[in-house]
């Protein structure tokens, strides 16, 4: 093969790999959408993070509230799986209130209730945190936010995305400024259906995040 029929299939090689990486990106759909982290974010370390928030380390009860299993892949926007991530998830007990002292609202903190934990995604992508569904909470007077799970991403290499995380059958959703900023399609890519497993003890659902590396 001479050098110009060299560089020809060369170029050609890479043309083809632009035009399938494109193709996969675009296959891929929309990045998970970020949003806002709120204003109760853990500020306190605490003994136990595990993905286990139904069970304080200690503590012989089990958190009060609908138990869930929330199972999910964290892939690139290739669609990549994306291993030996840091996902974290905070959010309020079934009364509605976050652990946390900015918190004004007067509704009981759960002792059994962990609050906030983390998980490091497997060699596929994988995660899995055991939690409750959260109560709704009074963002002003005349808003309540519907169920939620705050969570954030982060790994060298890619953008740091904090999100929240929905429940399909919240009538609160249609309501709520924040849910409602987002696109059909944002939306649909945040909110999960959740599903009786494990004798009815707990409801799972699955998501799938994606996000997007440096260049």
């Amino acid at each position: 093969m001479n050098r110009r029929n060299l560089m020809k299939n060369t170029i050609l090689t890479v043309g083809a790999s632009l035009i399938a990486n494109k193709a996969m990106a675009q296959d891929c759909g929309v990045l998970t959408p970020p949003q806002t982290e709120g204003p109760f974010y853990p500020i306190e370390d605490q003994n136990d993070k595990d993905n286990d928030l139904t069970q304080v380390r200690g503590k012989i009860k089990s958190a009060s509230g609908e138990k869930v299993i929330l199972k999910g892949e964290l892939r690139d926007h290739t669609c990549l799986p994306v291993a030996g991530a840091l996902v974290e998830i905070w959010q309020a007990c079934e009364s509605g209130r976050y652990n946390h002292p900015g918190d004004t609202n007067p509704a009981k903190l759960d002792e059994n209730f962990q609050y906030w934990g983390r998980a490091i995604t497997g060699k596929n992508g994988e995660f899995e945190f055991k939690t409750i569904r959260p109560g709704y909470y009074p963002a002003t007077a005349n808003w309540v936010r519907p169920a939620h799970i705050h969570m954030k991403v982060q790994l060298r290499g890619f953008e740091e995305l904090t999100t929240q995380l929905y429940f399909s059958d919240d009538p609160h959703l249609k309501g709520d400024r924040i849910y409602q900023s987002l696109s059909a399609e944002e939306q649909q890519n945040v909110t999960i259906d959740f599903k009786k497993v494990d004798q009815g003890k707990f409801k799972q659902g699955n998501c799938s995040l994606k996000i997007k590396a440096f260049n």
